[in-house]
C-alpha cells in the first residue's frame, strides 16, 4: 500500500513538472530531491519508532524498580507517617514509610522476623492496627495458611506474639480487623470451604481471641468474573460509611490479568451481604497493570479514602508483583468507584 502511494506521487509530481520544466537535467534535480526528503522522513519516523519502544521498555523496567516491592499491601497512617506493608518475603514483613505517599523509604529491619512469630514460611497479607486504649499496634497476618496476631510498641515494630501460636488450628489466610462505632471488633478472613470464602467472627475485647460461636460466612463466589482461573474471593477490608457496612474484596486467581477488585453492602457486620452487580470496580485500570487487586482501603491526611492494590510485574509477567495508591469514592447514591488518579510509589536510599 505504501509503495503504491509513493508511485502515484512521483507520477503526478512528475507529470506537473513536465509541464513547466523543460530540461531533463531540472527533472532529476527535482527527483532526487523528492527521494532524499522521502528517505529522510522515513528515517526520522524509524528513529520516533525506536524512541517509542525504548520509552516503553524504560517504563517497564521504572514498575519493576521503583515502586513498592509488595504484594497484599496496606497502609496504616499514623502521626503523620505512612506506613505500609506487604507480602515480600519468607523470613517475615518488610515496612516502608512515607509523608506523602510518593516517596518511600525501607526500614533497615525486619516489621515482623519469623523467630517471633508461628511458622516458618508463607507469611502473607499483613494488616496493622493501632489501639489507643494501650497503644499497642496489632499486626494480622498469615503464615503457613494459619491467620496469626503479632504485637509491638512501634508500627516499624519488632513485632512479636507473645505465643507463638495461630489464632485459630484450621487453616485460614487473609485476616483483617474491623473496628465498629461502638468498640465491637470483628475480624474478616478467608476459610478454604469451597474455594476461597470470606467469613467473619467476633473478638473479644483482647483482639486476640476469637469468638467461635460467632463465626459466620460473609461471601463466596458467585459472579463470572470472580471464577475465569479459580473460585476465589479474598483479600476482605471493611469500611462503614453513612451507616452502611462496605466489604471490599478481591476475587479470580491472583496470577489471572483478570484479578480485580469488587465489593458488597450490609447493614450489619454479620451481613447479609449483597454484591454490587457492577463488579468488578476495579481491573486493568492502565495497560501495563494487570493481575490488579488484593488491596486494602485507608484514609490519608486529608481525611480522603484511597486505596493500594498490587499489580502483576508486567502484562507478561506474574513476579515480583509491585503496589500502587489510587482514589475510592463513595457516591451520594452509595455507590463505591476506585479509581482516577494513581500514585506510582518510588522507594529511595
Amino acid at each position: 500500500m505504501h509503495a503504491n502511494r509513493y508511485n502515484i506521487i512521483m507520477f503526478n509530481i512528475n507529470g506537473i513538472y513536465m509541464k513547466h520544466l523543460r530540461s531533463s537535467s531540472a527533472i532529476l534535480l527535482f527527483s532526487l530531491l523528492f527521494c532524499f526528503i522521502l528517505i529522510s522522513c522515513g528515517s526520522a519516523s524509524n528513529k520516533k519508532a525506536e524512541n517509542n519502544q525504548d520509552n516503553e521498555d524504560n517504563k517497564a523496567v521504572a514498575i519493576l524498580t521503583n515502586t513498592l516491592p509488595i504484594a497484599d499491601p496496606f497502609i496504616l497512617y499514623h502521626d503523620g507517617i505512612y506506613y505500609a506493608y506487604g507480602t515480600s518475603s519468607d523470613s517475615g514483613f518488610e515496612v516502608y514509610q512515607s509523608k506523602d505517599l510518593s516517596l518511600w523509604k525501607k526500614h533497615e529491619e525486619l516489621a515482623l522476623n519469623k523467630a517471633d512469630s508461628y511458622g516458618d514460611k508463607w507469611f502473607w497479607a499483613p494488616e496493622v492496627y493501632y489501639n489507643a486504649d494501650n497503644k499497642k499496634f496489632y499486626l494480622y497476618y498469615s503464615a503457613e495458611e494459619h491467620i496469626c496476631v503479632a504485637t509491638a510498641d512501634s508500627p516499624t515494630g519488632p513485632f512479636a506474639q507473645e505465643e507463638k501460636k495461630p489464632m485459630r488450628e484450621e487453616k485460614s489466610i487473609d485476616s483483617s480487623i474491623f473496628i465498629d462505632e461502638n468498640g465491637t471488633p470483628y475480624l474478616y478472613f478467608v476459610r478454604f470451604t469451597n474455594g476461597n470464602v470470606i467469613w467473619v467472627a467476633e473478638l473479644e475485647k483482647d483482639l486476640i481471641t476469637i469468638k467461635e460461636e460467632t463465626l459466620k460466612q460473609c461471601i463466596e463466589v458467585s459472579q463470572d468474573w470472580e471464577k475465569s482461573m479459580a473460585t476465589v474471593v479474598e483479600g476482605p477490608s471493611v469500611l462503614k460509611h453513612n451507616g452502611t457496612y462496605y466489604l471490599i474484596y478481591s476475587g479470580n486467581h491472583y496470577q489471572s490479568p483478570d484479578y480485580g477488585v469488587g465489593y458488597a453492602t450490609a447493614s450489619s457486620p454479620f451481613g447479609p451481604w449483597v454484591k454490587y452487580e457492577g463488579n468488578p470496580i476495579l481491573q486493568k485500570p492502565e495497560t501495563d497493570l494487570v493481575g490488579v487487586g488484593h488491596g486494602a482501603y485507608f484514609t490519608d491526611k486529608d481525611g480522603k479514602y484511597r486505596y493500594i492494590f498490587h499489580a502483576h510485574a508486567s502484562p507478561i509477567k506474574i513476579h515480583p508483583r509491585t503496589a500502587f495508591i489510587t482514589d475510592l469514592s463513595i457516591s451520594d447514591k452509595g455507590m463505591m468507584s476506585i479509581g482516577g488518579n494513581i500514585i506510582r510509589p518510588k522507594v529511595i536510599q
